[in-house]
């Protein structure tokens, strides 16, 4: 149930001037269609830098998404994610940790998170999400997927505010983290209200991200979120029970 995207400048102005609503009936999921389980060899673990683990290993690709662990792992997974997707908070709780921790850890497997974004609430979040550095970004974003709920009690009284205001484009995503407590909440979080605010009054990120949506759309076929890559493919399933069992069969155990 995804909205049809366009060009990346159409599809950054239908972001701004989608109503300020919490829609989150477009966030899809797919069916899931968990795998049989290990066929081959596992992978030998690769040790990580001295004094380091894997997790602590990240780096923006050129693709503008973050990828932790090793740059060089045999199996590369790719997670188009929204922030504003309560199946994507799911999998946050429940799939990324063991990710993480039982196969990035060993260097055998890398992650990469790129915003897939859907609304002007989304936008704003991942631009704040991409405000800190590099090694920041994971914990952040961690961060807004287990506060899913309070953020959005906090944002869903404003959409009428920002309606009548009849913001200019470059206006409305500082107005959203202003009147949506989202600089606050990143302060809080290490991000300084400066900075936030110099990060939202920058457009161009905004629209690298819709770029980056729109190119998603149309290289890997990503209808809804969570959409997962093993390898380059699209392995059209949305949970981490339906994902673990495919990395195993790629010898990831």
């Amino acid at each position: 149930m995804q909205t049809k995207l366009f060009t990346p400048a159409r599809l950054l102005l239908a972001l701004i001037a989608l109503p300020l609503a919490l829609g989150l009936s477009a966030c899809g999921k797919k069916d899931d269609a968990a795998g049989a389980g290990p066929v081959g060899a596992p992978l030998n673990a690769v040790a990580p830098p001295a004094g380091k683990a894997w997790a602590d290993v990240v780096s923006v690709t050129p693709e503008g998404g973050y990828v932790m662990g090793n740059p060089n792992a045999p199996i590369k997974v790719i997670e188009f994610g929204s922030l504003t997707c309560p199946h994507c908070a799911e999998f946050e709780e429940k799939g990324f940790p063991r990710l993480r921790d039982e196969y990035v850890a060993k260097g055998t497997v890398s992650f990469e998170f790129r915003n897939f974004v859907r609304d002007p609430y989304d936008t704003t979040m991942a631009m704040l999400t991409h405000c800190g550095t590099p090694e920041s970004f994971f914990a952040l974003t961690e961060q807004v997927y287990s506060n899913q709920k309070t953020i959005f009690d906090q944002l869903q009284p404003i959409g009428a505010q920002l309606q009548a205001a009849n913001l200019p484009q470059d206006k409305i995503f500082s107005a959203i983290g202003e009147r949506g407590g989202l600089i606050d909440f990143f302060a809080a979080r290490g991000i300084a209200k400066d900075q936030a605010a110099q990060c939202l009054a920058n457009s161009a990120t905004a629209t690298k991200l819709a770029d980056a949506t729109s190119k998603a759309t149309d290289a890997y076929n990503v209808t809804g979120t969570p959409t997962f890559l093993v390898n380059g493919k699209n392995v059209e399933v949305a949970t981490w029970d339906a994902l673990e069992p495919i990395l195993q069969q790629a010898g990831a155990r």
